[in-house]
């Protein structure tokens, strides 16, 4: 008989010790180790190698002989997870969902889950969190199709594997992982072991029977999915939901993406009936923009494939105290503490004895560098106390030496100010070459540095 021995997991990140450590040697975390028994499988559970062959094995393949097949797609019939997702469902897949408590996981995977049974997908929604009563509530309120889509709230994986092979669904929706829990496991619901042996449970069912499968996956204060790192590794794609629970804006980011992109992402906003796709996220994040306040200036990110306006605010003011502060929301702090020793070096102004906040309105998240030029010039305005023309948008990376370097995708970026009505767009000099189409209603202004920019606005 296999031996039980005891093995100390983290709860952080899923690092394996045999004895228990204040510290964890992974993620530097404290006090995160909790004990787990293991019962080692045996060599007959983990398979025997044989020299003379076996009946189960299966040959080599070289790459002429592998057969490609164009990956088949479900149309959840919400444009902005398609986007993200790479065009559609892929069946078979194994997609985890993470984001804080509340931000809409649930609801958007009831929302694919009522889309997909009324193109007559078979539809398998299981909650081991919410009783039926609770997610019947919740269905009404958002409403749609959703006569043909199947409930069951259970938690033992034995029993949802039995459902699954009895009643053969398409798609299954498992929320969450960490409240299932897998009978040869002695730990309980929630811990390392637990999450990762369910996983893997699930990934086979999802590739042997061809079935694609959506997992919740809880979060831990850090905005990493609670459980081993290992769980990301085995599943097909990972998406995230940002954005405040408090707000009505929610970005869905995909981090890993076996069948498609990871720079795309998904803007929602949360109403009474659910989660509403925004098809136009520059004009949504411009909404509510200041008239004549300095600090402000709008410039373009892109995202994938999809250009943002996205409105750059700074504030600059005395500081009260020895040590100035430095803030940013949205962007990197260190980012724009780099920025404003440009400033202070290449163009001259003196910061050191200002507080500088830099924030992104909509809430966005975002560390492209084509920002750089927008929030100098945000900086400058603020500092000087002189408002930038509202019909004016600037993007392009920033230099140490203060110069002005390009940034790809230029003519989407003008296109996407020219639809908004922007009269001037600030671009880096590099890029007139490129940008040789006259656009009709907009000005385009080369500069090579920030000290150009600065006297031009």
């Amino acid at each position: 008989m296999a031996k039980i021995k005891s093995v100390f997991f983290c709860q952080s990140c899923g690092y394996e010790s045999s004895k228990w450590m204040g510290q964890c040697p992974g993620c530097r975390e404290w006090n995160t180790f909790v004990e787990e028994t293991v019962k080692p499988q045996t060599k007959a559970a983990r398979g025997s190698t044989s020299t003379s062959g076996s009946s189960d094995y299966v040959a080599p393949k070289t790459l002429s002989e592998i057969v490609l097949n164009e990956e088949e797609r479900y149309d959840t019939h919400i444009g902005e997870l398609n986007r993200v997702l790479g065009g559609g469902l892929v069946k078979g897949s194994l997609i985890l969902v993470g984001g804080d408590p509340g931000i809409g996981k649930s609801t958007i995977l009831l929302q694919v889950a009522g889309n997909l049974s009324a193109d007559s997908r078979d539809v398998l929604y299981i909650s081991g969190e919410e009783s039926l009563q609770q997610i019947k509530l919740r269905a009404n309120r958002i409403g749609g199709a959703l006569e043909r889509l199947k409930f069951m709230c259970e938690t033992n994986l034995s029993n949802i594997e039995d459902a699954v092979i009895r009643t053969k669904p398409q798609v299954v929706v498992i929320d969450s992982i960490q409240t299932m829990y897998n009978e040869s496991v002695s730990s309980a619901p929630g811990s390392v072991s637990q999450v990762r042996e369910s996983t893997s449970v699930l990934l086979r069912i999802a590739k042997s029977m061809n079935i694609s499968i959506f997992i919740v996956g809880h979060v831990t204060k850090e905005g990493q999915v609670a459980g081993p790192r290992v769980l990301e590794h085995m599943v097909d794609t990972v998406l995230y939901f940002e954005g405040d629970r408090h707000a009505s804006y929610r970005i869905l980011r995909a981090v890993k993406n076996r069948f498609g992109s990871t720079n795309e992402i998904g803007v929602f906003e949360m109403q009474d009936k659910g989660l509403v796709e925004v098809t136009n996220p520059s004009e949504y994040m411009l909404d509510g923009r200041p008239v004549d306040a300095s600090g402000s200036i709008v410039t373009c990110s892109v995202e994938g494939t999809r250009p943002i306006l996205i409105e750059i605010q700074a504030l600059v003011t005395r500081t009260n105290f020895g040590f100035p502060r430095r803030q940013a929301n949205g962007t990197d702090y260190n980012r724009v503490n780099l920025l404003m020793a440009v400033l202070e070096k290449r163009v001259g102004l003196s910061m050191g004895e200002y507080d500088a906040y830099v924030n992104l309105a909509g809430g966005m998240r975002i560390a492209e560098p084509s920002l750089d030029l927008g929030i100098c010039l945000a900086l400058i305005s603020s500092f000087k106390n002189k408002p930038i023309d509202s019909n004016v948008i600037a993007f392009g990376e920033v230099g140490l030496s203060g110069e002005v370097r390009s940034v790809n995708m230029a003519e989407a970026r003008v296109q996407e100010a020219l639809k908004l009505g922007f009269k001037k767009c600030i671009v880096p000099t590099a890029l007139l070459p490129k940008l040789k189409k006259t656009y009709p209603g907009i000005e385009i202004v080369g500069v090579s540095s920030v000290a150009d920019a600065m006297k031009l606005i």
